[in-house]
Formats: structure tokens, sequence, C-alpha cells
């Protein structure tokens, strides 16, 4: 159903700035544990994108495929993500990243199955799997509060990879 533009929503950077600067050091640090982690930029971008997928948020689903393809990721992966199980364009190690995010995120559906952690245990150090789980946790939040407060998709512009 599309939204209705009959109710205006809150904004939350204006009205709790000490919240919503909190929830933006807390993604900054589950960048820097990934990146300490030594976890691949794009691994996260489809983490992202699968997440978002499933919470069914536009203007997340927007800003991480707009992110990813700055990071060199190809159109065919992208649009195949949300059927990753079905194709051969993932890695082992991409598609127990994929399983682990989508455990965490439908965690009301069966916690997170032993076989997921053990999946991703045998391609992950255990510094990777945090980071994976800050990952999945930190979207998933992302995801609650652009759909709860509407942010409209569309007008986001991705930094330029680095170097």
């Amino acid at each position: 159903m599309p939204h209705s533009d009959s109710i205006s929503r809150v904004a939350l950077k204006k009205i709790t700035p000490d919240v919503s600067g909190a929830m933006g050091a807390l993604h900054s640090a589950a960048v820097s544990a990934a990146q300490d982690a030594k976890l691949e930029p794009e691994l996260l971008e489809l983490l992202r994108i699968r997440a978002s997928q499933i919470n069914g948020c536009a203007f997340c689903i927007d800003m991480h495929t707009k992110d990813a393809r700055a990071q060199d990721e190809t159109e065919q992966r992208i649009y195949a993500l949300n059927a990753w199980r079905e194709t051969p364009f993932f890695t082992d190690r991409e598609r127990a990243a994929l399983a682990l995010t989508e455990a965490v995120t439908l965690v009301h559906d069966g916690r997170v199955p032993d076989e997921v952690y053990a999946e991703a245990a045998e391609v992950f150090d255990e510094a990777q799997i945090a980071a994976l789980i800050w990952a999945a946790t930190v979207i998933n939040a992302y995801n609650r509060i652009a759909i709860a407060t509407r942010m409209v998709p569309g007008g986001y512009v991705p930094k330029q990879k680095n170097g």
C-alpha cells in the first residue's frame, strides 16, 4: 500500500538530536568494527540491501543499492539479491553473511538457527561475525526509523569509492 501524505511524521533528528546522534555513533562504531575485522565494504552493502528488502524499506534500498553501485557492485547481483539462494552469483562467504543477516532480521521467525551461525563460523572469524551481527542490527534499526518516519527515497547521492 503506498504511503499517505495526510499525516506529517516526526523529524527525529530535530526532536531527539541526542538519540539520533547516538544512533549515528552506533552506526560509526559498527562500521569501524567491520573495518577492523577486515570485512569488505561491498559485502556490507549486500547485507544492508538484503535486510532492507526483507523489511520493505524503500529509502534504505535506494540508498544502499546506490552505495553498492558506487563500490562497483554489478546490476545483476543487486537485482538477484532477493533470490540469492537461487543464483550462482554469490560466494560461499557472501551466502553465509546473507543467511546470517536474514536470520537476524527475521529473528522472530525461529531465532538465529545453529546451522546458520555454524555456516557463518566456517568462513568468518569471531570479530567478523560480531561485526556482521552489528551491521545487521544497525540496518534493521535504520529500516524501522525510515519506515516509521516515512523517509522518501530517491534523493540520496552516494560518496564515491575511495581509491
